[in-house]
């Protein structure tokens, strides 16, 4: 099958031959005639699979086959909801790109920036508002948008969207929504409570769902290194030394600790940036343009901020840090093997990890191989290094902000100003204040008659027979 034999408008199948799209991937098979029959729709799918082409398309063609409302100003008839600003603008990005040859116009609204340039947007008027739900909330209060018209609802990453603590504000954002419309909503994992969202807000939807999240791709090379927490930095920058890894996105569970990594790359003289819910937007979209265009070898991010981080060539994904939930890991290695290539996905886990390793592999139904034979094992690490801070405070081993990029409700990006209370959201701006967590003094596990460590030292990064006392 290809694009022609969905029934898309000729001006659609020209911008996408213009993009080199040219047979639909399976979700977009499967949802693009159920859109353009006027269906509910209830999509499950993970990230890569082309979901935004799968609602974008049709909701373009039945916006441009609509006579125009009469009256200067575009009343909203397309409301996409997203729960980050990088994912909203991939899809803004996307729209404009299939729609560049109709006359329907869209706009992009998130927080993290200044409103003024969304006033003026609305104020012209657009068929289609892309948004993050705490921006537009903001917006909707202060009288400067009107979901009266929308007609086609979008609720896109919903699982993600409850995990951030935005259940609240989509619920009063779909309470000023006609009750007749048709209402799109995608997934990648099926929690109780999007079961209950299907139920209430959907009528009568036809489901779409292909590649199950505890699937990876079969071109994703996976492979683990077990050490100890204190020799996890030593061990990325001895990884980073293969000259293959042209390009890495790194994944760490905390803002702190993306922050961390990135200063001791740094001083290894390896490019890296960032990118979490403290930057800044300019920050943000700097960081990810530069590892775009290749000034930046590694970007280094939190799960949450890297939602809409869409990169058909990105060869290397590495887990710093484990995630707790096993879903996740889907996710992130998902990033790689994108557009029919092969990808590699490499884990570092330390102990007190290994439980999420197992919950991971039971997910995906495999055991994944362990490096073995490396320099840095489990239990070879004489203590965890302090931070230069922590050794002028007495290393009392004080951290700021261990939390989590995403928990405690929102933390993508909140208000900028300092102390500030309310949303801390993808849609509002700067970030709610950190935690701090003490730990005991030393830091990782001591043995009595630890060797001294060594200098990094080169190994093999093939793949060992795997040691099954470890797992």
């Amino acid at each position: 099958m290809n694009f022609n034999d969905l029934k898309l408008k000729p001006a659609i199948l020209k911008a996408l031959s213009e993009e080199n799209y040219t047979t639909p991937t399976p979700i977009q098979e499967q949802a693009i005639p159920v859109v353009l029959a006027g269906r509910d729709l209830f999509g499950c799918a993970q990230t890569g699979t082309g979901k935004t082409a799968a609602f974008s398309l049709p909701m373009l063609q039945l916006l441009s086959d609509q006579q125009k409302p009469p009256g200067k100003r575009r009343p909203i008839r397309s409301l996409v909801l997203t729960p980050t600003r990088e994912l909203a603008i991939q899809i803004y990005d996307n729209v404009r790109a299939y729609g560049r040859h109709l006359d329907v116009r869209a706009i992009v609204i998130f927080g993290g920036v200044s409103q003024k340039p969304q006033e003026e947007a609305l104020a012209r008027g657009a068929d289609i508002v892309i948004a993050t739900p705490g921006r537009l909330i903001d917006l909707m209060n202060q009288g400067f948008i009107d979901l009266s018209h929308v007609q086609i609802l979008v609720l896109d990453e919903a699982d993600r969207m409850l995990d951030m603590g935005f259940v609240h504000d989509v619920k009063r954002i779909i309470a000023k929504v006609p009750q007749k419309r048709q209402t799109l909503l995608f997934s990648a994992t099926m929690p109780t409570e999007i079961t209950k969202m299907v139920q209430t807000i959907l009528v009568n939807p036809a489901k779409v769902e292909v590649t199950p999240v505890s699937s990876t791709a079969e071109r994703i090379e996976q492979s683990v290194y077990l050490v100890d927490k204190a020799n996890k930095q030593t061990l990325l920058l001895d990884l980073l030394r293969d000259k293959k890894i042209a390009s890495a996105l790194v994944f760490t569970r905390t803002k702190h600790g993306a922050d961390r990594v990135v200063r001791h790359l740094a001083k290894a003289g390896v490019s890296s940036a960032a990118i979490h819910g403290n930057k800044s937007q300019n920050a943000r979209q700097n960081a990810l343009a530069g590892f775009k265009n290749g000034t930046t070898r590694i970007l280094v991010a939190t799960d949450i901020a890297a939602r809409g981080i869409d990169i058909d060539e990105l060869p290397y994904v590495i887990n710093f840090n484990l995630p707790n939930e096993p879903e996740t890991y889907v996710h992130r290695i998902g990033r790689t093997g994108r557009a029919g290539l092969s990808g590699t996905a490499i884990s570092l886990c330390e102990e007190e990890e290994l439980p999420y390793l197992r919950d991971i592999q039971k997910l995906i139904g495999k055991k994944i191989p362990e490096i073995t034979g490396h320099p840095y094992p489990l239990g070879s690490a004489p203590s965890e290094p302090k931070e230069e801070g922590e050794r002028q405070r007495g290393g009392r081993g004080r951290q700021g902000g261990g939390r989590p990029d995403g928990a405690g409700g929102r933390q993508e990006a909140g208000r900028q100003s300092a102390g500030q209370g309310g949303r801390a959201d993808a849609g509002r701006g700067g970030a709610a204040p950190q935690g701090r967590q003490s730990q005991p003094q030393g830091g990782g596990r001591q043995q009595q008659a630890a060797r001294p460590h060594q200098g990094p030292r080169p190994f093999s990064l093939k793949a060992q027979p795997t040691d099954t006392r470890r797992s």
